[in-house]
């Protein structure tokens, strides 16, 4: 940063300066973590054609983007995904910031589904020949595979997705589970999906700005 520029006098320099802009969280925001991928959250991904890859390298963060199929990211158990790696521009700027560094953020979305699924773990790339047999498409394999080993999953309501109109005119696929039936299953049942789900219409009508 120029060290001539002029100095910002609102600018937010302290945590405990931020913490004071904003309302604590509730305690199902704050809970609402889980360390493994099940069946609920399972058909989520299942049901996801896009999703966004974070890393961090040497030359500082980079975000991907990655899309195939629905379910093209596969749950390999409950604690492990696979991601192909489709062809691209040979950058290979993710796959780089995985070998220095192999933490990574995950970002999933179903068109038409308001709600996202945010993923963080650690990545490693493999040439696994059953991987990539198991991930060919149009008889073509990825070069190489990420296997991500999960550390915590959440999700993310639908506030972003309303505001940006992002799938206005597109109905939620059928099957694709409800925010308070992943959040249940992320809190190990102590949210009540129900309760999330009635909650939810009145969060979107009043409580997007």
């Amino acid at each position: 940063m120029d060290s001539m520029a002029p100095q910002d006098p609102f600018a937010i320099s302290s945590l405990e300066a931020l913490e004071a802009l904003y309302p604590a969280p509730g305690e199902l925001v704050r809970n609402k973590e889980s360390d493994r991928i099940g069946p609920v959250t399972r058909a989520f991904l299942a049901a996801s054609p896009f999703c966004l890859l974070a890393t961090i390298g040497p030359r500082g963060p980079h975000v991907t983007p990655r899309g195939d199929g629905p379910g093209f990211v596969e749950a390999a158990d409950e604690r492990t995904l696979v991601l192909p790696d489709r062809r691209g521009n040979n950058r290979l700027d993710a796959l780089r910031d995985i070998l220095h560094d192999p933490r990574v953020a995950l970002l999933f979305l179903v068109p038409g589904a308001g709600e996202t699924l945010r993923v963080h773990g650690r990545a490693r790339i493999t040439t696994d020949p059953a991987l990539r047999a198991r991930h060919a498409v149009q008889g073509k394999e990825p070069v190489s595979v990420l296997v991500i080993s999960v550390e915590n999953l959440f999700m993310q309501c639908a506030k972003a997705v309303i505001r940006s109109r992002l799938w206005d005119g597109r109905e939620k696929p059928a099957g694709v589970p409800t925010l308070g039936q992943l959040i249940a299953e992320h809190t190990a049942g102590r949210a009540d999906a129900g309760q999330v789900d009635a909650g939810m219409p009145e969060a979107y009508r009043n409580r997007l700005y």
